[in-house]
């Protein structure tokens, strides 16, 4: 069965559906992950967003319930060269992912770095859809910037994720990697897990808090804005990806919308205390603007955007980048796990 992707610029792909049949709208992003594809699709900062793998085969290690990082498939829509299956096609078939196989990742790839990331949508064995009302339709969708999206993907209720641990740690939970929880628990600590409307003075309770990834736009998030504001000072903070946005936006940042984002399991990262490059994996369509104060640990070797704060008096600390990678290199791992063993000496 044939589909298609309609970029909301005009530009058309053709491929072939290997999944549901359909058409999903989103922006359209792509991830230069050679794996991790399970990772890659249940990861909730892909909410809204058409994933292209610029590897040229996905699927061809089949699919692992413990690889999931959530409760579902975040991405609207999957686009690869080559689709090897069929546990992996037979996987999004069985969550009414539209998916399709075919399509010429380098040509849209490129495409996406000229131009920009953009609204699209792809369409997958979709009846008598036909490109120009599909488009029609993508034009309709709402930007990416100015998108506040993590009402959709946060707990309504908090949880325990494990009572084991002899360091209490609260995890804002914008759409955080359950992968991100299994390396606090690894690392010792207790974690329960927060709504994005939880208040300050709950958190304050705790040894320290992490304030997790999630999809979006930070900028029209004021409401957690303010709540981060007002833990500084209180408890050990510390932020991944949107919580690093968050804490920047918190302390007087700026923040703004990337070209084409960071995804990917390869990208550098200067560690400006010790001169030392990491490798990272990064997911994130938005940035902390450009700064070389005292409070900037990391920048990106790409564009030199901030991928570190540290605000010692405030015992706050973030990483844009994933420390706990799924997918991708581990040089960030000790990230978490020595904030943990700092928690605990506290």
């Amino acid at each position: 069965m044939t589909g298609f992707l309609v970029l909301e610029d005009g530009t058309v792909f053709r491929g072939e559906c290997v999944a549901a049949s359909g058409v999903a709208f989103g922006e359209a992003v792509f991830t230069t992950s050679m794996s991790g594809y399970q990772e890659t699709v249940t990861d909730p900062s892909y909410a809204n967003q058409i994933v292209c793998f610029t590897a040229p085969m996905i699927g061809n290690y089949g699919v692992a319930d413990e690889r999931t990082q959530s409760d579902g498939v975040h991405a609207t829509a999957v686009l690869m060269r080559e689709a090897r299956g069929p546990a992996w096609t037979d996987w999004l078939a069985a969550r009414a992912v539209v998916a399709l196989t075919g399509i010429d990742t380098r040509a849209l790839v490129l495409h996406l770095r000229s131009h920009g990331a953009m609204r699209a949508a792809a369409a997958a064995a979709a009846g008598e859809a036909v490109v120009d009302d599909v488009l029609a339709d993508v034009r309709a969708q709402p930007a990416m910037e100015g998108a506040a999206l993590v009402a959709g993907v946060s707990p309504s209720e908090p949880y325990a994720f494990t009572g084991d641990g002899d360091v209490r740690v609260a995890v804002v939970d914008y759409g955080v990697k359950r992968s991100i929880l299994t390396l606090l628990a690894r690392s010792g600590a207790a974690v329960d897990v927060f709504p994005h409307t939880v208040d300050a003075d709950t958190l304050a309770g705790y040894d320290g808090v992490l304030l997790g990834n999630g999809p979006g736009d930070p900028a029209p998030l004021a409401d957690e804005t303010k709540t981060v504001q007002e833990l500084l000072g209180r408890t050990p903070v510390l932020g991944v990806c949107l919580g690093h946005q968050l804490l920047a936006l918190a302390t007087g940042r700026e923040t703004f919308k990337l070209p084409f984002g960071h995804r990917g399991a390869n990208h550098p990262v200067l560690d400006r205390r010790s001169g030392r490059v990491l490798v990272t994996s990064q997911n994130h369509g938005f940035a902390v603007a450009p700064g070389n104060d005292e409070g900037v640990t990391h920048v990106s070797l790409y564009d030199g955007t901030v991928e570190g704060l540290h605000y010692p008096g405030l015992r706050a600390r973030s990483a844009q980048f994933h420390p706990e990678a799924s997918p991708g290199p581990h040089d960030g791992a000790p990230i978490i796990a020595e904030w943990v063993e700092e928690l605990r000496a506290a």
